[in-house]
């Protein structure tokens, strides 16, 4: 399954994007998370169903200093999965 997820809040400059990297790495989940322009968190994953429950709802806890305010969820055609490697972190350096 290949999900796709725009988290907003507080979510930038608080370490977001590693705790994400963090989080699916544990989970041994296929993907990437980046920053956006708008100051959301923007994750493509793919793994199992119950991985991927287990992710959604660390995305909605986040590190300490991050806010939550919602999360936007898209299913993606697994034929997305294809292009998909070890998680990653895209625009970090």
């Amino acid at each position: 399954m290949v999900l796709h997820f725009l988290v907003q809040g507080r979510v930038q400059g608080v370490g977001f994007r590693w705790f994400v990297h963090r989080e699916a790495s544990e989970l041994e989940l296929r993907g990437w998370v980046r920053n956006t322009e708008d100051g959301d968190v923007e994750v493509v994953a793919s793994g199992e169903i119950e991985d991927l429950a287990d992710f959604r709802e660390s995305l909605r806890r986040g590190p300490r200093g991050s806010r939550v305010d919602r999360i936007i969820e898209h299913y993606l055609d697994e034929s997305e999965a294809r292009h998909l490697s070890s998680f990653r972190i895209d625009g970090a350096w």
